[in-house]
């Protein structure tokens, strides 16, 4: 792939019209944004994010991943994550079991935070990603509150931790296997795929190509 970053012009605002405008959300550096020829992508000049990056076909994998996604996360969370052995005795335990530690007594709160953060909001964003692509992939109308539904979308991204949950998983994993045998189950396993579908998703989705496209169709 060709990386050129003569693609977008620094620029000022008064200039150039608030729909040609893009800013870099790294270093908040302003362009006027020009589409790349496919197999080309768009990087900020100041700190080297890339800003558009059209990929054929990119929006069909981005829904099939965030399908993947909702449906690793369910048997991630319903299935057994890891299994301790210590002195003859062996207990297995979810994701979900793990939300409901605290759901008795004064800490629900921090239940409603572990089910929210790690499972709750990365498939709700998952859900929202294959809300708003489906119509455009199909060259169909965006349904209705598309905008708002990727708007919010990104707006969870910085809360959606199931990476950082597997991170802390492995942390806790090296400090506890001196003093037990553990067992990953199948859910250690689908988190794992889990953030390596996220990451590709990522990779594949062109946002400002989304917006380019609701917007296309919000005028129409």
């Amino acid at each position: 792939m060709v990386t050129v970053s003569a693609k977008i012009r620094e620029s000022s605002a008064s200039l150039v019209p608030e729909a040609e405008l893009i800013a870099c959300p790294q270093c908040d550096a302003l362009y006027h944004a020009v589409p790349p020829r496919p197999g080309e992508r768009a990087l900020c000049t100041r700190c080297h994010t890339v800003l558009i990056q059209p990929r054929k076909g990119a929006g069909l994998r981005v829904i099939a991943l965030a399908v993947s996604v909702m449906i690793l996360m369910l048997g991630a969370t319903f299935f057994p994550f890891l299994q301790v052995r210590v002195a003859g005795l062996h207990n297995a335990s979810s994701v979900f079991d793990a939300a409901l530690a605290f759901v008795d007594g004064p800490m629900v709160a921090l239940s409603v935070a572990v089910a929210a953060l790690i499972v709750l909001i990365p498939v709700l964003r998952a859900f929202l990603v294959v809300y708003v692509l489906a119509p455009v992939v199909f060259d169909r109308s965006p349904w209705p509150g598309a905008i708002a539904a990727f708007r919010l979308s990104e707006t969870l991204k910085p809360w959606s931790m199931a990476e950082i949950f597997v991170i802390g998983v492995a942390v806790a994993l090296v400090k506890i296997s001196d003093l037990a045998r553990v067992d990953y189950g199948p859910a250690f396993w689908m988190f794992a795929a889990l953030v390596v579908v996220i990451t590709i998703q990522d990779g594949y989705m062109c946002r400002w190509s989304i917006w380019k496209s609701l917007d296309k169709e919000a005028r129409k």
